[in-house]
């Protein structure tokens, strides 16, 4: 039986109205955004109630596991790191050294 291609996952921050950060992991960043923008119900409860979604940082990381440490790290920063997360835009491997 013929296995589909694995895809990388990808750790992404959205920005809503409020200048408020979201921080999520997928490994189909397409579908996620229009699940959080349609306000679907796969959608996080958080990005339902946003009328507005910009997505305004993604980087691939590999695996789920390790995306669910980066996102983890992500979450646990303050407001002023994430925005400065956000500008630097950092790949992987700068994304791993910043975040320890």
């Amino acid at each position: 039986m013929h296995q589909p291609a694995l895809r990388p996952w990808t750790v992404y921050m959205l920005r809503n109205e409020r200048n408020a950060l979201y921080t999520g992991i997928t490994n189909n960043l397409p579908r996620r955004l229009n699940e959080h923008r349609q306000r679907l119900a796969k959608g996080a409860k958080y990005t339902r109630a946003c009328s507005v979604l910009d997505l305004v940082y993604s980087c691939e990381v590999g695996t789920r596991s390790t995306a669910l440490k980066v996102e983890l790290k992500i979450k646990k920063l303050n407001k002023a790191q994430k925005e400065s997360l956000v500008s630097a835009r950092p790949q992987i491997d700068q994304l791993l050294d910043l975040l320890g």
